[in-house]
């Protein structure tokens, strides 16, 4: 099967720092080709990842009206020259304007939140059965279906192969929060919960440094570094990721949003350490309460939580992680959905 993937144009593929969405890609593209497909690839110049067609988009700007025109004809030379059976968007729902009329089937796939008003003007400019809609969570795809069209909810997924399970940590081990220590990850509340049980806390990633969450580093976290078993060890790669990960008595990311998927609870699971959160977005779709972790309430409910954590079963984390958020599992949703929309189209083949 040939697939044309496309992403924005603001972050190479894969990203060389930051970026969920391209890195999502970039694994696509390298398990499908390992299973015998073929891969073209619409990106920001200098992307690395290894499509068996690479084109550039020449503008730079999601945006901006000029750059939109200038991809879009990008798009239109790329679907002429590599002639895909799907083609597979993560990028703006715009730069697919020429081809809803067509007969190759898109899929469209949301990792945030959908603008109706985009996807209903899109739908009636289709022809029946063209696009297909993805969410990257079941959440995303709810909030996308009063627009219209056919919704699938595909989880994102992580390198399980990559991260190192660990069966078993000691009774003193650490509590983990990892992830942008901003207002809506809850890093105050992990600070407290941590205070108040007694529990070490290790925070790694990037904070604000001007504007409100600035302030939100300034006045609620940093008084707290250095004190009371609270440790703020800034950004990590991917190797110092799983090796805190690993060694963690519990993840501990108090969401105060509706997190679209957030990659970071599956590598964790996939180190076979448990969640401690809170039920909004898609997290009650990754977390089952008492048996991977807990999902919160109240800063009194997450104490309750990390008391009980050690008693969760690790390997079940691990497991939960590799049946639904390995490559494995999600390439094949990915191939079952691509096959389906061909056959609607009558392009299978």
């Amino acid at each position: 099967m040939r697939l044309l993937f496309t992403v924005d144009p603001e972050i190479e593929v894969p990203p060389k720092t930051y970026g969920g969405i391209e890195r999502i890609v970039d694994a696509l593209v390298r398990h499908l080709q390992a299973a015998g497909h073929e891969l073209a690839l619409v990106a920001r110049p200098g992307s690395e990842c290894p499509a068996n067609r690479f084109f550039p988009w020449p503008g730079l700007i999601s945006q901006s009206t000029p750059d939109t025109v200038m991809n879009t004809w990008t798009l239109s030379k790329a679907v002429r020259s590599f002639r895909p059976h799907v083609i597979h968007s993560f990028a703006r729902l715009a730069y697919l304007t020429p081809h809803l009329r067509g007969r190759i089937p898109i899929i469209m796939t949301y990792q945030r939140y959908p603008t109706m008003r985009t996807i209903r003007m899109a739908l009636r400019l289709a022809k029946p059965g063209v696009v297909t809609f993805t969410g990257c969570s079941e959440y995303i795809a709810r909030r996308g279906r009063p627009a219209g069209g056919e919704w699938y909810g595909i989880p994102n997924f992580t390198d399980t192969d990559a991260l190192q399970f660990n069966a078993g940590v000691p009774a003193d081990a650490p509590l983990v929060f990892l992830s942008r220590v901003e207002t809506i990850k809850g890093a105050d509340w992990a600070i407290e919960m941590a205070r108040r049980t007694g529990r070490r806390l290790i925070i790694a990633g990037n904070h604000a440094t001007s504007g409100e969450e600035g302030a939100y580093w300034t006045d609620r976290i940093l008084p707290c570094i250095g004190r009371d078993g609270i440790e703020y060890v800034g950004p990590v790669d991917d190797v110092q990721k799983n090796a805190l990960l690993r060694q963690a008595l519990a993840m501990v990311v108090p969401i105060q949003w509706d997190e679209p998927f957030g990659i970071v609870f599956a590598e964790s699971l996939a180190c076979g350490t448990p969640i401690i959160s809170c039920p909004r977005g898609a997290l009650p779709e990754i977390v089952r309460p008492g048996i991977d972790g807990f999902l919160v309430k109240s800063i009194e409910e997450g104490c309750a939580a990390v008391e009980r954590v050690a008693t969760l079963d690790r390997a079940a984390c691990r497991r939960r992680a590799e049946e639904c958020f390995s490559p494995r599992a999600v390439v094949a949703q990915y191939l079952d959905l691509y096959e389906r929309v061909r056959t609607r189209l009558g392009t299978a083949g």
